[in-house]
């Protein structure tokens, strides 16, 4: 199915489509750069009211209510970026099977980003790779989108979902997430080495930036440095915080 042919409801279908019947909040985990101990970004990662994890929300988000959710989400993570004054890049995970037309949905985005006074091009949008998509070609009329709008795009949890390269056949976003199953225990495994120096050279030739997520061993970290990765994610540096923005633990490098 092409982007012609796909079924696209009206923006009243969007309005007046089930509204959400729970409420949520975000917990926010930085990014860090390792080439000057900086951080680079922000994940917007959703919570319950209380502060409760984000299965118990996800678990009510069903077909009736999934455009909402998504939209929901972006606003209340733009608003608290605002709140918190992010001074950096803010990543917000987005659902492509709720995104009907990319230059409609976007707009309470825009809306949100210009009441609340957060900078657009500070924005990156997450893409599940474990998400299965219905329309690869509509993905890309997505990404498409975002980057007339000068948003950054992303592609979370590489390497453990239903496309893996494939995907970047398709379309090749500005950033790779790699999904934490292969950084865990990297430094004892060659695969899993094998695995990610692989990937990094297709990203360098695509100009594609990398962050590993999930790290949370020193010997984890030293193994992924030694490959060429800058950027990180992890509770080796700092466990989501909600509604505020976490202290970050700087590891201290090997002395050789």
């Amino acid at each position: 199915m092409n982007e012609k042919t796909r079924p696209v409801p009206p923006c009243s279908a969007c309005r007046d489509g089930k509204e959400l019947d729970f409420e949520f909040s975000m917990a926010f985990q930085p990014i860090v750069d390792l080439r000057d101990n900086s951080i680079f970004a922000y994940e917007a990662l959703v919570r319950g009211c209380d502060g409760s994890g984000a299965a118990a929300i996800l678990g009510q988000v069903n077909e009736q209510n999934r455009y909402a959710f998504d939209q929901a989400c972006r606003v209340k993570a733009v608003e608290l970026a605002s709140r918190l004054q992010i001074p950096c890049f803010v990543s917000i995970n987005f659902l492509p099977n709720a995104v009907y037309q990319a230059a409609t949905c976007i707009r309470a985005t825009l809306e949100a980003a210009r009441r609340f006074g957060f900078p657009t091009e500070r924005l990156i949008f997450e893409i599940t790779e474990n998400e299965e998509l219905v329309d690869k070609q509509h993905l890309k009329s997505i990404i498409r989108e975002y980057r007339l709008k000068g948003f950054k795009t992303a592609i979370d949890d590489f390497g453990a979902g239903y496309s893996g390269l494939n995907l970047l056949a398709e379309f090749q976003p500005d950033i790779i997430k790699l999904d934490m199953a292969l950084v865990r225990s990297i430094c004892t495994d060659p695969v899993r080495q094998a695995i990610v120096q692989g990937i990094l050279g297709v990203c360098k030739a695509l100009n594609i930036e990398v962050i590993a997520e999930g790290v949370e061993t020193n010997a984890e970290l030293q193994q992924l440095l030694a490959l060429g990765i800058h950027y990180y994610q992890g509770y080796l540096f700092a466990k989501p915080e909600y509604e505020t923005l976490p202290h970050v633990k700087w590891p201290i490098p090997n002395i050789d």
